[in-house]
Formats: C-alpha cells, sequence, structure tokens
C-alpha cells in the first residue's frame, strides 16, 4: 500500500493547508494518509474531511517532541482518538515554552548580525503556539543569510552553531501513554536522525518498547536506503511494526513529495494492519 504516515501542515511548520496536503497526497498515488502536525491535532478533523471528501482513506496523526537522553526525538502517534482530553492537554502542554525560546533564538542570531529572526519568523508562522526552527530557517532564507532552508540547518539553529537553544519537551513516557490511552499506536519517526551511539539507540528502542511503543518509521525522507535496511533490522529485533512516512513540509523543501516513498522492506508488519479499525475509509 502507498502509505503516508507523516508529513505536516500549516497547523505546525507545513507550507500548505491540511486541504492542501491531502489534495496533494491524493493526486501523488498516496492510498492511506495521516497528518501529523508537530505537538498539535487541531487539523485533524480537516485533514479527515478533506480525504474522504476525495476518496483518500485516513488516520489520524501527530508528532510529540521528546527528550531522551538529553536529545529531541519525535514519536509519532497513529490512529488515536482526536478527541481524547489527555492527549490534547499533554500537547497544550508540550506547546508551552516555544514562545520564550523563539525569543532565546532570535537573542543568539542577533548576537551574530541577525537582526530580527524573532518577527521575521513569526510571518511564516501559520501557528503561533507553533513557532519552530523551520519558521527561522525560512527567515533565514529570505533575509538571505542562506541559500536554501537545508543550508540554514548545516549553519545555524542546531547545537554548537548560531540560534541553537535547547527546549525540554515532554518525556518518551508521556509521549507513548498519551498515544497509546487515547487508543493509537506510538511510532519512533526517522531514528538515523538522532546521532545516537549504538549503546544509546539499543536503549532508546528497549525503553520504548518498554513502555507500550510499538512501531519505528523504517521507509521516511530522512532514511537512506541503506538506514531503511538497518531499520527494518531493528523492527524485527525488538518486535516493532513498520510504518512509512515522506516526513513533507514544503514542494520547495522536502526531499521526498508526498507518496515518493519507496515500499517496506519485505518481510515486515505494517503499522497500518494493526490500525485496520481505526482508518476511516474512503468511500
Amino acid at each position: 500500500m502507498n502509505a503516508d504516515l507523516h508529513c505536516h501542515s500549516t497547523v505546525s511548520d507545513g507550507t500548505l493547508e491540511p486541504e492542501a496536503v491531502a489534495s496533494r497526497a491524493k493526486a501523488n498515488g498516496v492510498e492511506l494518509w495521516a497528518l501529523t502536525d508537530h505537538d498539535e491535532i487541531d487539523g485533524q478533523q480537516r485533514a479527515r474531511d478533506a480525504a474522504l471528501a476525495i476518496g483518500l482513506s485516513y488516520l489520524t496523526g501527530t508528532e510529540i517532541s521528546v527528550t531522551f537522553a538529553g536529545v529531541t526525538v519525535h514519536v509519532v502517534g497513529l490512529g488515536f482518538d482526536a478527541n481524547d482530553e489527555r492527549l490534547a492537554a499533554g500537547l497544550k502542554a508540550t506547546r508551552g515554552g516555544r514562545e520564550s525560546r523563539a525569543h532565546e533564538m532570535s537573542d543568539e542570531l542577533a548576537k551574530v548580525g541577525i537582526d530580527g529572526a524573532y518577527e521575521g519568523a513569526l510571518r511564516f508562522v501559520g501557528n503561533p503556539d507553533l513557532i519552530s526552527r523551520t519558521h527561522f530557517a525560512r527567515f533565514l532564507v529570505e533575509c538571505g543569510a542562506c541559500a536554501s532552508t537545508q543550508e540554514v540547518f548545516r549553519r545555524f539553529l542546531v547545537e554548537g552553531k548560531p540560534g541553537f537553544v535547547p527546549h525540554r519537551w515532554a518525556t518518551l513516557r508521556d509521549a507513548v501513554s498519551w498515544i497509546a490511552d487515547a487508543g493509537g499506536i506510538a511510532v519512533i519517526a526517522h531514528p538515523a536522525r538522532y546521532k545516537f551511539t549504538p549503546t544509546e539507540e539499543y536503549a532508546l528502542f528497549t525503553e520504548f518498547k518498554a513502555l507500550g511503543g510499538r512501531g519505528v518509521e523504517v521507509v521516511t525522507g530522512a532514511h537512506s536506503a541503506a538506514d531503511a535496511a538497518r531499520y527494518a533490522d531493528a523492527a524485527r529485533e525488538f518486535d516493532l511494526l513498520a510504518s512509512r512516512g515522506s516526513d513533507f513540509h514544503s514542494p520547495e523543501e522536502s526531499r521526498i513529495d508526498l507518496g515518493g516513498l519507496p515500499p517496506l522492506p519485505a518481510g515486515l508488519a505494517p503499522v497500518w494492519e494493526a490500525l485496520e479499525a481505526r482508518i476511516h475509509l474512503a468511500a
């Protein structure tokens, strides 16, 4: 199945409205779609309605920011009840602190001669509660500091570079329990991005599994073919379901377009098969 279960809209740090993301997914051959905005579920009703209106099956989704071993890790939630109060409250708490962090990021950029970054980033924000590094990156391209958002994340906004400000997010236990208690499945997003040592990565997978986490993104926009093979092995080792998602943010910025990923490696259990009862089926 051409399932794309990781992407973003203007509800967090994407550049397209949820309805436009749905249309792009359908046009690109996606058969099962989930919108997974960062720490937010406000776009779920719009996304589901838009998908079903054009014959695209839908799973609820979100991407929760977690601090693990001092590193920000992302956990995707799929197939949960979007009206669950505990999940909504947890996500609201996780979003807290983004504004103060954004002001600190702006102050750090001003120290290297880039003024007005907070105001500049706000011009790219659809949801002010979710101002993020991506919005600052778009400002740095606009003002000519960098030629692309990819260059931004080589020169700025990452640890050891100007503009980086750490933020403490939810715990791994928080994220997994919020998702599971709302009837969904928790998935480790794009694990190759975290640059953990083998021991740290083993600890992440072990704790995630022990807490009730059930899936891992094997095929995603940030993974090479070698990464996909590596995390297919991890899925087998830890008995995890395999997920697949482009992590699409923008037609101009994303490595992989919606629906453009290779299939999952053979011999894995796709996460959507375990969520069959939670899929909103297109007519």
